[in-house]
């Protein structure tokens, strides 16, 4: 395994592509490798992309879009790369299919995926299709709402356990606390939405069948997580319950309706929460107020922990709290920092 920026490559066969897509809890896609080269120019673009295989991978009648970056390239322009790519690989699939036009409409659709960094271009085919952050859970979306990946990413810092008992004070649409009880039960991230490997004809129908079969019985069926949710939001908690029973884990949550600033907890509870950022769902200032009353009634009370996502520029002011850990991370395109206390 190697790690790089934002990236992680490893080597599987078919099944294990399958497990990566249906059990990625952290991750956003699962992209087959297919070639990397220098590309310094369009004319070693062009040759290094028709250089790759593409009738193995793409019928005649498939789609084939294209999609990508570039960094600290000398190809700057991404929609001329996208151009360029398209081009060879539609030549290049004459050549394999033996056939002087494609037709792009009846067939699977195939997403192509490069990037370009510091001039090394990297292609790849995508397996997972929609970003794995949707789950496949949450079709009743409240304003605000936490990625799912992220909310995942969350439940691994606070340290959640098949045994563990959780609250979210703001929980919206639930995600967090969703997210927390499906890893506590190891109930795979992927078992109900659809991938796009699926109709990958070079990889078979019956690979992710299977790879579903596995992780039903993988569940922990004698977990014992329990987790409550309150909102003050009337609409958001019924739309948590719905989420929650989407996902399989309602019975292991309880959601009502509450203030968060009278939030009362145990010495064995973790809490995870995401509060109002001031951006979207009330102003800076009124963010600003409820964060330090949330603070000043947890500060007297015993917990096992409490797991805090803002972007709030001086949460720790605001809160009267010095976090014990921080760590850097983004909620969409919004940087934000994780605030931890135990």
């Amino acid at each position: 395994m190697i790690v790089g920026d934002g990236r992680v490559f490893f080597n599987v066969d078919e099944k294990g592509l399958a497990d990566a897509n249906l059990w990625s809890r952290t991750a956003e896609r699962v992209l087959i490798v297919l070639s990397e080269f220098e590309a310094a120019d369009f004319d070693s673009l062009f040759e290094g992309v028709y250089s790759v295989p593409w009738g193995e991978y793409i019928e005649r009648k498939d789609a084939f879009p294209v999609k990508g970056y570039s960094i600290k390239s000398r190809l700057a322009s991404v929609p001329a790369m996208q151009s360029v790519i398209k081009k060879a690989v539609a030549e290049r699939l004459k050549k394999d299919h033996n056939s002087p036009y494609l037709t792009e409409k009846s067939g699977a659709t195939k997403q192509l995926r490069f990037s370009l960094m510091g001039d090394i271009c990297t292609i790849m085919l995508d397996t997972s299709g929609e970003g794995l952050h949707k789950r496949g859970y949450r079709p009743l979306k409240h304003e605000a709402p936490i990625r799912e990946t992220l909310a995942a990413g969350i439940a691994d810092f606070a340290r959640i356990r098949r045994d563990s008992e959780a609250a979210d004070p703001f929980c919206g649409s639930g995600t967090l606390l969703i997210e927390a009880a499906m890893k506590a039960k190891n109930i795979a991230p992927g078992l109900n939405r659809s991938f796009a490997m699926e109709n990958f004809g070079f990889i078979g129908s019956g690979i992710l069948a299977e790879a579903r079969m596995r992780a039903k019985d993988m569940m922990y069926e004698d977990a014992s997580f329990s987790a409550r949710g309150f909102d003050i939001d009337g609409i958001a908690v019924e739309n948590a319950k719905q989420n929650a029973r989407s996902a399989g884990v309602g019975e292991f949550i309880s959601f009502e309706k509450a203030d968060a600033r009278r939030f009362r907890t145990s010495p064995e509870e973790i809490i995870l929460a995401n509060p109002p950022y001031g951006q979207r769902m009330m102003s800076f200032d009124e963010s600003e107020i409820l964060l330090k009353e949330f603070f000043k009634n947890m500060s007297p009370q015993r917990y096992k922990g409490i797991y805090v996502i803002s972007s709030h520029p001086e949460f720790e002011k605001t809160a009267g709290m010095k976090a014990k850990r921080r760590r850097k991370l983004y909620n969409g395109m919004t940087q934000c920092q994780l605030y931890m206390y135990f």
